[in-house]
């Protein structure tokens, strides 16, 4: 009898027990090492901004729900972009000094990027992707 107890309150548990949520993210940053490398991301950043109408130095898409983002530039000469596509990502770009460039990208559920550029010329891209 306490066999058959244990078996059924087992078979129970396990029946009505919520399935099991799978979540994370994972991000990538690439920094230019050398000017080449920082012009050839700035010219990627500007094709993109040309293609998606963008006009301005800095600038946030946002196609989903519970996004956050927060583009702070300080100096003259930069270009920021975040776009964020799907549900509750956050990301932040904040860029002081001059002549830098940073594309942030984000795609899926729950990603999270933080970027920071200090020197002048700098330029990055950075892809997260949640799931």
């Amino acid at each position: 009898m306490t066999r058959t107890l244990t078996a059924l309150t087992l078979a129970a548990a396990t029946a009505l027990a919520a399935p099991a949520f799978a979540g994370g993210s994972i991000s990538f940053t690439y920094e230019a090492k050398n000017a080449d490398e920082a012009q050839a991301i700035g010219i990627g950043l500007n094709m993109f901004a040309l293609v998606n109408d963008i006009q301005t130095n800095g600038h946030i898409t946002q196609n989903g729900a519970g996004n956050v983002a927060a583009l702070m530039q300080g100096g003259t000469g930069n270009l920021g972009i975040i776009h964020q596509d799907g549900d509750n990502h956050d990301a932040s770009l904040h860029q002081a000094g001059n002549d830098q460039s940073c594309g942030i990208f984000q795609f899926g559920d729950g990603a999270s990027n933080h970027v920071t550029q200090t020197t002048d010329g700098a330029a990055c891209l950075s892809f997260g992707a949640g799931f």
